[in-house]
């Protein structure tokens, strides 16, 4: 038996030891893993509202010590202390509620490259236990990715067998967090909302094949009755890498500049934005550039988003949305076949709630999945804990002669699920479990799974199933978002 091998089979045993060895008070039950989620509706509803209440909040969760060198910027190499600020990091939340008495619906964005179903269940409980909030019936908190935001994740330290979360920043996070929820219902107003999209044209870049990607730039505005200013709801899909491996500065990437160009363009509106499928790899045009530092990497990133923030800014053509609000959550389990995930979190460098599966030596991830609907089924979200390969949301797989295994993929797609006239994937939301790969497509190194990048039949890389829970995991996500749909519609 090689080095590799030894190496490997080391690893394997270790983890599925461990996780047999620790006592049950490691793992985490159903009941505590679930108690602050809120599952929304048990049937959705069409009977409408007399109009839209919503609200927005905010609040930078940048720390006043941030060039101390102490904190490290997340998503590119490890071990890089940040020493500025470029812009800050914010938590941006929306309140919306259709007044049918059935419950109010949170929508939060953190600009951080992503965080775990367990801190969000603990900003959900100071939501919660807060007087001042009542009759929500979802509290949605997503990532937008930012790969110059400080790690909240853990993976990014010093070391690989340390943790680069500091516990401090974290709960400082999740308290402003919940302040900027908490404003957000309190900020609350009547109005309408209205949508619009588009398809932009030489924006992204799919750096795996497939070539495949959601085009659509969406926008949600919500015009309150008392001609106050508008707030704005954005999707799109691509990773917040534009800063490039060198950066020293903290920064939430392309999608402040996105905001900064909307509120320019509209004095005092407010906006959010919500990453999309971004697995593959989606980002954005020139970030073959940015991984080799050809370009001024920040020069990109602000253009990149104000480019976005003009193709929001020139939607004309609006679709009034009527006043009905439906949403609803399951909790799911994943079986995460990527051991050194797992040994990761054993060593606490994670801290992604897991409980033991019937399979000895085999653990368990706790997430979840949702759905969510505007008006009529005039929209559509789903919201998905991960990235999502696009391929898994709208059908455009390789055939058995292209893909990585030779075979062909057989899931029911994310856009054939729900029937909204507009839909689209939310990503990193209420969780982040890396990228999320059709198992058509999966494939490991054999000598070193999870650890190497594997190479298929073409010789082509697959580095993003290093960075995934398991080859079984798009299935239980997709099979998961469909019963929860079919049950609720």
């Amino acid at each position: 038996m090689n080095t590799d091998k030894i190496v490997r089979k080391s690893l394997e045993l270790i983890s599925q030891t461990v996780i047999s060895l620790m006592p049950r008070s490691y793992f985490t039950s159903d009941e505590n893993a679930n108690k602050y989620m809120i599952t929304g509706d048990k049937k959705f509803s069409y009977n409408k509202g007399n109009c839209f209440t919503c609200g927005f909040g905010k609040a930078v969760i940048t720390p006043d010590d941030v060039s101390s060198g102490k904190y490290f910027i997340a998503g590119y190499d490890s071990n890089n202390p940040a020493t500025g600020v470029l812009d800050d990091m914010y938590a941006r939340a929306v309140y919306i509620d259709d007044n049918t008495s059935r419950g109010g619906v949170i929508l939060c964005a953190v600009d951080a490259v992503g965080i775990s179903r367990k801190d969000i269940n603990d900003i959900r409980k100071l939501v919660l236990e807060d007087n001042s909030v009542s009759g929500l019936k979802s509290i949605n908190i997503c990532a937008t990715h930012s790969h110059s935001a400080i790690d909240t994740q853990g993976l990014w330290g010093e070391k690989l067998y340390k943790s680069g979360r500091k516990e401090e920043f974290m709960t400082h996070l999740k308290k402003k967090t919940a302040e900027a929820i908490i404003q957000a219902y309190k900020n609350r107003k009547d109005g309408k909302l209205y949508y619009s999209f588009l398809e932009t044209q030489d924006l992204q870049f799919d750096c795996r094949t497939p070539d495949t990607y959601d085009r659509n730039l969406t926008r949600i505005r919500f015009e309150p009755f008392d001609s106050s200013p508008s707030v704005y709801m954005i999707n799109f899909a691509s990773h917040a890498e534009l800063l490039g491996d060198l950066t020293k500065n903290v920064s939430a990437d392309f999608p402040c500049y996105l905001i900064k160009e909307i509120e320019r363009e509209n004095q005092g509106s407010e906006a959010v934005f919500f990453n999309g499928a971004i697995g593959g790899m989606i980002s954005a045009k020139e970030i073959k550039k940015i991984y080799r530092n050809q370009i001024d990497c920040e020069a990109y990133t602000k253009q990149f988003g104000k480019t976005i923030g003009e193709l929001v800014n020139s939607m004309n053509d609006e679709t009034e949305i009527e006043p009905i609000i439906n949403i609803a959550s399951a909790p799911v389990k994943i079986a995460a076949q990527n051991f050194v995930l797992i040994l990761a979190r054993l060593i606490k460098v994670l801290n992604n709630d897991i409980s033991r599966t019937s399979k000895r030596g085999v653990a368990a991830i706790h997430t979840e999945v949702g759905y969510l609907e505007l008006g009529n089924s005039d929209i559509g979200m789903y919201l998905i804990p991960g990235e999502l390969f696009p391929e898994l949301y709208n059908g455009e797989f390789m055939t058995e002669a292209e893909s990585g295994t030779g075979k062909a993929a057989d899931y029911k797609v994310l856009s054939k699920m729900g029937g909204a006239k507009h839909h689209f994937v939310i990503g990193l939301c209420n969780d982040e479990l890396g990228y999320i790969i059709p198992d058509n497509d999966f494939v490991i190194n054999e000598r070193m799974p999870y650890i190497n990048k594997g190479k298929d039949r073409f010789g082509r890389d697959h580095y993003e199933e290093t960075n995934s829970t398991g080859r079984e995991t798009a299935r239980t996500l997709l099979e998961s978002s469909d019963k929860l749909i079919l049950k609720v519609k």
